[in-house]
């Protein structure tokens, strides 16, 4: 009996150390995304939102014990893009333990977590990690008081590498909370090429990453699949009339190859279009940092070094001072503001564009002191000096507004503008005017006749080779930051037509025993020095009853300037016999002028003779004021 009591008593002392052992919580953790942010799908260097590993319950640890490490991979369906170059060819993506740093936010109340007070120690081998120990602290100051926490100094911030698809931080310190309080795991600035991902307006393409652990120590993560973002169209593009009262039309606007429009850059040319940059969500256009305009430096710029916060405001995310590349640049820090690019081409030998250098609302130049507010820069890839964009000065001013002259290369010619204020809780319109002037030599054929396109887009992109579409798609440790594809489409935005004159002759007739005689004078050349054009007139017949074809078409010679053409309605290839009707001349010349005389061949000795009508010619009408420009000679 006594033996038995002693087995009753052992089972029972095994049983309460069971019990105590049963109730230690195992590790469990789980990832989920900081934010979802809507990126831009033309964008090659898009941040996504923070992944966050979220880890309670584990063993206690006894302090100085050495913590296993793991090796974090996150995957993603595109290229990552987080600048490289940093310590042992590692990125800028960061992973944090506790979020060191965090009670530094003004919006942060006591008590703190233990992690979130401490400084942000950079583990300096990021190809094999960095060990770390265990330490532990009591008092009511911070809320995981007593929990297994890392050791004062340790090293909290890991440097992810970059392959392809993937970041991976290797060598992190996992070691499990305890009982009280959590670990956090923060992985931020990541970015990646959304223009590889295949968005539409309609459908954006969720960003998702999947997460891997490998090493010594497990991470048991209860999901390994997260979305860290939607790529969707940022940029809406378009070319409005020359007082941005609308669309323009599919040729542009006209301007007449025989009228001057102001060449010198004293005069600022004449109003051509606005360029529309429309964004299609919000955070599409986005200040360099998210506390002020310019850069670090700059009045009012307050560090972006708070973990956690969400910075989708800015092209720039978490940014490290303490942290940069072989080439200078700063981990997080983009090199600029969003900007835009226009590409004007096909303008003709002697023609300037001229744009503005500050972005339009309602017919002023915009204040610099509010958003939406963007400058002209030097260059889509011009870096920011410190805490001001390399901005472009006025050539002249043009209606109080500033401009700057363009003179095309090889017919073509670029601006970009930055932006510099954002307001990103709407969906803003950056308009910009362009004129363009020219001085007339129709003698000379100059300018050339045709359309002039623009491209507008995103900068910096791969057109005009600030980079490969290639090279600008993976990680890199001097590309600039942001990028972006070129998904333009060319649209005219002015044309220049040849000088014409048309002349309405209201009847003509050559029904049996009548005739029309013709004649159409060249008075490009005259007294008052206007400039000489030589060109024929096309004469369109109209007449025949409805169902009966009309004569066809009939041009005369080239009208040398100086002389006067004469023809006669039933000649073969004009109107022919029994016509009566009337007829358009279109000269392909400023000043013409006609004569007609309508006799019975002389039977009666008939005759009458008027001189055709000047039709107003909308090519010689600029858009500026819808008025026509008044034909004098």
């Amino acid at each position: 009996m006594a033996d038995f009591r002693r087995w009753i008593l052992a089972l029972a002392v095994l049983s309460l150390f069971v019990g105590f052992a049963s109730a230690q919580p195992s590790l469990v953790c789980s990832s989920n995304a900081g934010s979802t942010p809507t990126i831009r799908s033309e964008g090659m260097t898009e941040l996504v939102g923070d992944i966050v590993i979220t880890c309670a319950g584990g063993a206690a640890v006894t302090a100085g014990t050495t913590i296993p490490t793991a090796n974090i991979t996150i995957f993603f369906g595109t290229a990552v893009t987080s600048r490289t170059g940093f310590t042992s060819s590692s990125s800028e993506a960061l992973l944090m333990i506790d979020d060191p740093g965090a009670s530094l936010a003004p919006s942060a109340i006591a008590p703190f977590t233990w992690g979130a007070t401490q400084p942000q120690v950079v583990c300096p081998t990021p190809s094999t990690g960095c060990t770390a120990e265990t330490s532990s602290i009591a008092g009511p100051t911070y809320s995981n008081s007593g929990s297994n926490i890392l050791a004062l100094g340790a090293h909290n911030v890991y440097q992810g590498l970059v392959s392809g698809n993937s970041v991976t931080f290797q060598g992190v310190p996992i070691l499990a909370p305890g009982t009280t309080g959590n670990r956090v795991f923060r992985i931020t600035n990541v970015r990646v090429n959304a223009s590889g991902l295949n968005a539409s307006g309609t459908a954006p393409a969720p960003v998702n990453a999947f997460i891997s652990v490998s090493g010594s120590t497990a991470l048991p993560l209860t999901n390994s699949q997260i979305v860290v973002g939607y790529a969707t169209p940022g940029l809406k593009a378009s070319v409005r009339l020359p007082d941005n009262s609308g669309g323009i039309g599919s040729t542009g606007t006209p301007f007449p190859q025989c009228t001057s429009t102001s060449p010198s850059t004293s005069k600022g040319g004449q109003a051509a279009a606005y360029l529309r940059y429309s964004a299609n969500f919000g955070t599409a256009f986005k200040n360099r940092t998210a506390t002020a305009l310019g850069g670090p430096g700059a009045p009012g710029y307050v560090q972006q070094n708070i973990p956690g916060a969400i910075y989708n405001n800015s092209e720039s995310g978490f940014v490290l001072p303490s942290l940069t590349n072989s080439s200078g640049y700063t981990a997080g820090l983009a090199d600029f503001g969003t900007r835009f690019k226009a590409v004007f081409s096909n303008i003709p030998s002697g023609v300037t564009v001229l744009v503005s250098t500050t972005n339009i609302i309602s017919g002023a130049p915009a204040p610099s002191t509010a958003a939406p507010y963007a400058v002209l820069v030097l260059s889509e890839t011009s870096p920011e000096n410190g805490s001001s964009a390399p901005v472009l000065a006025a050539t002249t001013t043009v209606g109080g507004v500033p401009v700057y002259a363009i003179t095309p290369v090889n017919g073509t010619a670029t601006a970009v503008w930055e932006v510099l204020a954002s307001n990103t809780n709407t969906n803003q319109n950056f308009d910009f005017l362009t004129n363009i002037g020219y001085s007339s030599n129709t003698s000379s054929n100059s300018p050339a006749t045709g359309p002039m396109t623009v491209n507008m887009s995103y900068a910096p992109n791969p057109t005009q080779g600030a980079f490969s579409a290639s090279s600008g798609a993976a990680a890199s440790s001097s590309l600039p930051i942001p990028r972006f594809a070129d998904t333009s489409t060319a649209t005219t935005f002015a044309t220049i037509n040849l000088c014409t004159t048309t002349l309405l002759f209201p009847y003509v007739t050559t029904i049996t025993g009548f005739e029309t005689g013709l004649a159409i004078s060249n008075t490009s050349a005259d007294p008052f020095g206007t400039s000489v054009q030589d060109g024929s007139c096309t004469l369109y017949w109209y007449g025949n009853p409805s169902g009966t074809p009309n004569p066809a078409n009939t041009t005369t010679p080239t009208i040398p300037h100086g002389t006067t053409w004469t023809g006669t309605a039933s000649s073969a290839g004009f109107a022919g016999p029994n016509f009566t009707g009337y007829m358009f001349a279109i000269c392909n010349f400023q000043y013409a002028h006609g004569y007609a005389a309508i006799t019975d061949i002389g039977v009666r000795n008939i005759l009458s003779a008027y001189l055709p009508l000047i039709v107003p010619n909308a090519d010689l009408t600029h858009r500026t004021g819808g008025t026509p420009e008044t034909l004098t000679h």
